[in-house]
């Protein structure tokens, strides 16, 4: 069994798709009639595609409802650290048939790379009164928890007691943790940004209405947290803690004291 990606990117295109396979959770085949064996769908269509350049330190899986879709349903991006570990460098989870939001552009048409960079504003508040959070262009498909399962499968079938990630945006974090993930570093500050939402907090003072992404019933939700977060409320920018999963392991960890997602 590989250890490595430099290894598995090495491996007989049969044998590495078999493998790879196992980090697509089972219902998302089902889910859109895709054969797990072939990545066929009903039409005859291949719907699933691994990206495994050699030499290089990452691997890439994306799969849609059909080729044709314009955004994937699932996209994963597996990389090896600094430290030589794997980690999930990058995830996507769409669900194609959901309203699309135009985040992604802002008003020119220029990338937003899911609002770091730039903004679009009137689609993020659509996308916020929607029950979005912020980088999401769709609605998700409600499958952390098998997701984090094949994940668990496939590190653990490899060997590795623990795997990383850093979550683009607080409600990503939260819901990390909910799904077993804890910290390495970051713990500390979603701590004091629970404390700080709270009445009397400072972060609680800052929902003063002064944009549609401060209101003041934001700080009891992690979505609500997550918009007012992604408006620049924190006195620097959001930096992402590093999180950890410990395979067939739930951490128990939870950072969030507020009323609901």
């Amino acid at each position: 069994m590989p250890t490595t990606i430099h290894e598995i990117n090495g491996m007989p295109v049969a044998e590495r798709t078999a493998l790879l396979s196992r980090l697509v959770p089972p219902r998302l085949f089902a889910m859109f009639s895709i054969d797990p064996r072939t990545f066929l769908n009903p039409s005859g269509v291949e719907c699933v595609k691994f990206t495994c350049p050699e030499e290089m330190p990452f691997f890439q899986i994306e799969a849609r409802r059909d080729p044709g879709d314009p955004d994937p349903a699932y996209f994963l991006d597996v990389s090896t650290s600094a430290y030589g570990q794997m980690e999930i460098s990058f995830i996507i989870v769409n669900d194609p048939a959901g309203e699309r939001f135009g985040i992604d552009r802002d008003e020119n048409g220029h990338e937003t790379y899911f609002g770091t960079a730039r903004r679009n504003i009137p689609e993020e508040i659509r996308a916020m009164e929607a029950g979005l959070a912020p980088g999401q262009v769709r609605r998700g498909l409600r499958m952390m928890g098998e997701m984090v399962a094949s994940w668990d499968d496939f590190f653990g079938l490899l060997g590795n007691k623990f795997y990383f990630l850093e979550p683009l945006g607080y409600n990503s974090a939260i819901l990390y943790e909910r799904a077993g993930f804890q910290y390495v570093k970051g713990k500390e500050r979603m701590m004091w940004i629970d404390r700080e939402f709270h009445p009397g907090g400072e972060l609680h003072a800052r929902l003063d209405g002064s944009t549609p992404f401060r209101r003041i019933e934001h700080g009891r939700t992690v979505r609500g947290r997550s918009w007012a977060i992604h408006d620049g409320i924190l006195d620097e920018p959001w930096e992402s803690p590093k999180m950890y999963k410990t395979v067939g392991a739930h951490a128990g960890v939870s950072t969030f004291t507020g009323e609901g997602y």
